[in-house]
This record gives C-alpha cells, sequence and structure tokens, in this order.
C-alpha cells in the first residue's frame, strides 16, 4: 500500500508519497527528511536558481540505486509550476518553495543550473572555475589552488566567492555583469587557467583527458559555457552522508576544511551562525556586477596571450 501525506506549502498541495522511504540509507535520511530540508534552505537556494533551466537528478529508489537526469518538464506536472520553452521542451524555473516541495517527492536529490537566465541564455551571470581533484585524499591542493586563484583574481580588481561542490571539489565564481558571451567569458576563464597551469604545472592541469591528468588537480575552466550546469548552493549532493555544496568564506579555506564537514544535517545552524555567504552572488549581486572590459580589451589585443 502506498502511504503517502499531503503538504501545504504557500497555498500549494503537495502530495508526498512514501514520505518514510530512505534515500540516504547511511545516515536514514527519509523523503520526508528531504523535503524539510529543501524548505528549510529555500530562501538561499532559490536566488540562486531563480528563472534557470532546472536540471534536476532523481534518485527514487535512493542514493546507492540508477540515477535519473530530468531536463523536460515531466508530463505530470502541476499547473502552477512555472516553466519555460527553449529549443525543444519545456524547463522548469525553480522559482519558489512549493516548487521546491514538489521536486524533493520526485526524489530530484541534486539540483543543478546553468550559469544564465531563461531570458538572458547566453550571457553568463558569473565566471566560474571547477577545481576538481583527481585524488579525492589530497583537498589540501584545492584549499592550496583556490587561494592562489584568489590572488590573482584579486590582482585583476575581481572579487571573488567560493563554495563547495558538496562532493570533492570546490568552485570559485566571479560575478561579473551580465553583458558578455560565453565566448567573451571563455576568454577570460582560458587565460586565467592557462596563467595558474604556467605557475603550478606539477599540481594543476587543464588536461580533459582523464588518464593524462595523473593526481593533478583539474582546474575546469571549460563548463562555464551555454547549458553546462553546477549543483546549485546549497542543493544536497547524493553521497553518502548527504553533504551539501556549501557557500565557504576565504579565511575558512586558509585555516582548512574538508568537504564532508557540511551535511543537511548541519547546514542550517551553519546559515543562522554565518549567514548567507553566498548573497553577494544572489540577493546582495546589484552590488558586485563586474566588469570584464579591461581585461578583454587586453586579451583581444594580445591574442597571443590566450587561445581562443
Amino acid at each position: 500500500m502506498d502511504e503517502s501525506l499531503t503538504i501545504t506549502v504557500e497555498g500549494k498541495e503537495i502530495r508526498i508519497s512514501n514520505p518514510q522511504k530512505i534515500l540516504w540509507p547511511e545516515t536514514g535520511f527519509t523523503k520526508l527528511y528531504y523535503v524539510n530540508f529543501l524548505l528549510s534552505v529555500a530562501d538561499y537556494l532559490l536566488p540562486y536558481s531563480k528563472n534557470r533551466l532546472l536540471m534536476m537528478w532523481c534518485y527514487p529508489d535512493g542514493v546507492n540505486a540508477k540515477r535519473i537526469v530530468r531536463k523536460a518538464m515531466p508530463s505530470f506536472a502541476p499547473a502552477w509550476i512555472q516553466r519555460t520553452f527553449y529549443i525543444d521542451k519545456h524547463w522548469i524555473l525553480l522559482n519558489d518553495r512549493p516548487t521546491l516541495a514538489w521536486l524533493a517527492n520526485l526524489a530530484a536529490l541534486e539540483l543543478h543550473v546553468p550559469f544564465d537566465t531563461y531570458d538572458r541564455i547566453g550571457y553568463p551571470t558569473e565566471l566560474v572555475f571547477d577545481l576538481d581533484p583527481m585524488d579525492t585524499d589530497n583537498f589540501e591542493l584545492v584549499l592550496e589552488t583556490a587561494l592562489q586563484l584568489k590572488d590573482l583574481l584579486d590582482s585583476l580588481g575581481l572579487k571573488s566567492f567560493a563554495k563547495t561542490s558538496g562532493s570533492t571539489g570546490l568552485q570559485v565564481y566571479v560575478p561579473i555583469e551580465p553583458k558578455y558571451e560565453y565566448r567573451e567569458t571563455r576568454m577570460v576563464n582560458e587565460f586565467i587557467a592557462k596563467y595558474m597551469v604556467q605557475k603550478n604545472p606539477d599540481k594543476i592541469t587543464i588536461d580533459r583527458v582523464v588518464k593524462r591528468r595523473g593526481k593533478k588537480l583539474y582546474f575546469d575552466y571549460l563548463q562555464l559555457w551555454k547549458m553546462r550546469t553546477l549543483p546549485a548552493p546549497y542543493s544536497s549532493r547524493a553521497t553518502a552522508t548527504g553533504t551539501v555544496s556549501t557557500p565557504v568564506t576565504w579565511e575558512e579555506v586558509r585555516k582548512g576544511f574538508s568537504p564532508t564537514d557540511f551535511t543537511m544535517v548541519n547546514i542550517i545552524q551553519r546559515i543562522q551562525e554565518r549567514g548567507d555567504l553566498f548573497s553577494p552572488v544572489t540577493t546582495e549581486k546589484n552590488k558586485y556586477m563586474q566588469s570584464l572590459d579591461k581585461i578583454l580589451a587586453f586579451l583581444k589585443t594580445h591574442k597571443s596571450v590566450v587561445m581562443i
């Protein structure tokens, strides 16, 4: 017999099927626990996901079972869910708390979004660098590289913000004016990535071929592109312990931590104590929309510096 319950979120009734179904076996987190988690972080997650085409990773039988990647709006989605049509399908716009609860019922345990909004597709709202270690036991190299990257960005006059991937890596965001096409942001990203590799040839690589990377950290500057995605800040991840993609301070990066430190168990208390560390990228973004004009002008007049 299918046990279920109905919850009401902002006037919308949402049926939660099998609320006691365990989705994270190691921790015992149930679907209902996940629903409550998403609603508790909604005020911090939604400002970033707003008006972005949602890609969700669903695990209907839990994190140890098959993953289903959903891009198109399911045919059974309620009419009140905000959506937009792009290319050949309707996409969900993750803009409100009821939608979050409905997604939780689908066991959408990871919420991934692109770097642009549906009304400005092709114009990212930030530069992003994804620092991905090959050796999962060497997070120290991730932290070291992130600090070097911050210093470089500071020297270019660009303020940056970091968050864990929720898995093994760290991601660095640079809010920018949403007036640059991806090909332009790629020029800046590539210039920075190649500079970082030149400074750390024994530790960092931009080689896309995994078997050639060895134990070097993969400095991924290519992910920043049209219709590519990263987990939204405060999204859970389908890891054994229910880790969360968590904004961190640069002081925390200096002191050191493990990405497994941040889970659904402690993230709310962390926000209460430290505030929303990603607000400069989301709710306060108008203060931090940075220009790339000078950097692009330099790169376009010194084309030998960077390969487009």
